[in-house]
């Protein structure tokens, strides 16, 4: 019988057994799933106030938003903005098609609106009462 299991060794081991598996699959169409994690982060007079974590997909030739986090006594002063500007500016230094993302609606969808990203999906009630929104912007 299959026994499931938490995987063993660090997250990158676990997460590259499984890429292995996906790239047998992904030769059908000549490509990699392999990703390459691009952080950056916002600092002023020494006070760290948000930071960006995206996959660039290189292959594939896209990039997912993973995580934008935004200190409270940053946010509305144009740090999220800033941030989004360096990832998309390093998409296209590597000429990736576009970038992708998901945020919820109790979050700040309008502001991905404003950068001109388009909603492509959502789940509703999720959260109870709220929505898991998903937005992309071709580069």
């Amino acid at each position: 019988m299959t026994e499931i299991r938490p995987a063993e060794g660090s997250e990158g081991e676990a997460r590259d057994r499984i890429l292995a598996l996906l790239d047998l699959h992904s030769k059908a169409i000549g490509k990699s799933f392999k990703s390459e994690t691009v952080l950056f982060e916002a600092h002023e007079d020494g006070r760290y106030l948000g930071g960006l974590a995206a996959r660039f997909s290189l292959d594939l030739k896209w990039v997912f938003v993973e995580l934008l986090a935004v200190a409270e006594e940053s946010r509305g002063k144009g740090v999220g903005g800033q941030l989004m500007a360096r990832i998309e500016q390093e998409a296209r230094l590597r000429r990736m098609d576009g970038i992708w993302l998901d945020t919820f609606s109790f979050q700040a969808p309008e502001f991905y609106k404003r950068l001109g990203y388009s909603e492509f999906g959502r789940i509703d009630g999720y959260p109870e009462n709220e929505a898991r929104l998903f937005f992309v912007k071709r580069l």
